[in-house]
């Protein structure tokens, strides 16, 4: 069997976190490891609004960069209104918000139990969008989701004539629970309404009401009697978040919120008209080309024909990732460095979301499941052996997952 601790960067984060009563840091610098490496650390909390520094972007009016400043001001409203609801998930939290500001999806991988639903919910009230939760079961149609051509009879004219009434998919933000039970054939028209944003009934297109985002769940526990999404789904999923047990504090802390208090209200923080200006100043924050030509490398490596792939990619890999998992690097950095109160994309800002941008688009071989390798270990390998402009090749992960969590996004 291979030893995976010679191949790939080990990983010595696996402390539990400290509590939330501690008042947040600005972004901690990188330390050194003894081989003189600069190491990253395994996560950057969001600096306090008084600490945010607006660099000048050519592309960005005065207005705009004011604004930058009101949403990371917003973002850390929306976190600290989150943690009356939700204990722990920081990393998570972060995620989800730079998927939704960037305008895409994202899939949740979890046990039951683990305040996914609840996650999505609190959120949707926080950005004052309307929510739709669907139930994914095996005898689920795509007019279940997407609405159906409905007789209807006037009662002065007594003419009758199709009405298209709306599926539940007309709405903001779409909870597509344990969305790998249902049949392709409704999958597919799901897909219709990620990728176009529109959907089509008996010949007609309707275009759903922006902003529209879909954030999936996935049960990793039950496979028998489920439909696997195929690589093409996965893809359109920008990140794929992987939730496991929280710790011994965290739980303590859960217990003591969920049983002995009834659940906080949350107000509305942003209107949908803010999130819908806040969607275009996205692509008008400046990254430079050091750092785009840093995610591009990193994704190319990822594909074993590469000739500048690591020898671990061409032992494990059956297929890399694709050009859309760097317009998800570079347009996820865009957004987090939004959300961090910065115009400009830093290479920090990529290594912080690969893992979730790449570990559903790497294809691992039977090799690599054979000796336990997960697609986590690879992205490390690509992070230590891509070069970085800021010279930072590790970046720590808060935890290691099981490779249970993996296998139902490995369509295995």
């Amino acid at each position: 069997m291979h030893n995976s601790d010679s191949m790939f960067p080990t990983d010595d984060s696996q402390q539990p976190p400290s509590t939330n009563t501690e008042p947040e840091r600005p972004l901690p610098q990188p330390t050194s490891e003894p081989g003189g490496k600069a190491v990253e650390p395994y996560y950057q909390p969001a600096p306090s609004p008084a600490s945010i520094v607006i660099i000048k972007s050519k592309t960005l009016t005065p207005q705009q960069r004011q604004m930058i400043q009101a949403i990371a001001d917003s973002f850390q409203v929306i976190t600290q209104q989150l943690q009356k609801r939700i204990v722990g998930l920081k990393e998570v939290i972060e995620q989800l918000l730079i998927c939704i500001f960037s305008g895409n999806h994202a899939l949740l991988v979890g046990v039951p139990g683990l305040a996914k639903t609840l996650l999505i919910r609190s959120l949707a009230d926080l950005l004052d969008l309307k929510f739709s939760r669907i139930q994914f079961t095996p005898d689920l149609m795509p007019s279940d989701i997407t609405g159906s051509e409905i007789l209807v009879q006037e009662e002065n004219t007594k003419v009758r004539q199709f009405t298209f009434l709306q599926g539940p998919i007309f709405a903001n933000i779409i909870l597509a629970d344990e969305i790998n039970r249902t049949p392709p054939k409704t999958q597919a028209a799901l897909l219709e309404a990620m990728e176009e944003r529109t959907v089509t009934s008996i010949g007609r297109r309707m275009v759903l009401t922006p902003p529209f985002f879909v954030l999936a769940t996935q049960n990793p526990i039950e496979q028998e009697g489920t439909y696997p999404l195929p690589a093409a789904q996965l893809d359109r999923f920008m990140f794929n978040l992987l939730l496991d047990y929280p710790f011994p504090e965290e739980e303590y802390r859960i217990m003591r919120l969920t049983v002995s208090s009834d659940p906080v209200s949350l107000a509305p923080v942003l209107s949908q008209d803010k999130i819908l200006e806040l969607l275009s100043i996205v692509k008008r924050i400046e990254i430079p080309s050091s750092v785009m030509h840093y995610a591009i490398e990193l994704v190319r490596s990822s594909r074993p024909q590469n000739a500048s792939a690591p020898q671990s990619i061409k032992d494990f890999v059956a297929w890399g990732a694709s050009p859309r998992a760097a317009q998800g690097l570079i347009i996820g950095a865009k957004t987090r460095a939004m959300l961090h109160g910065r115009a400009n994309a830093e290479a920090a800002d990529i290594r912080t979301i690969m893992h979730a941008v790449m570990r559903h688009r790497i294809i691992l071989n039977y090799r690599a499941e054979a000796d336990g390798i997960t697609p986590d270990e690879i992205i490390d390998a690509l992070i230590a052996n891509v070069p970085a402009p800021d010279g930072i090749t590790k970046h720590r992960r808060r935890r290691k997952y099981a490779q249970k969590l993996y296998l139902a996004i490995q369509n295995r």
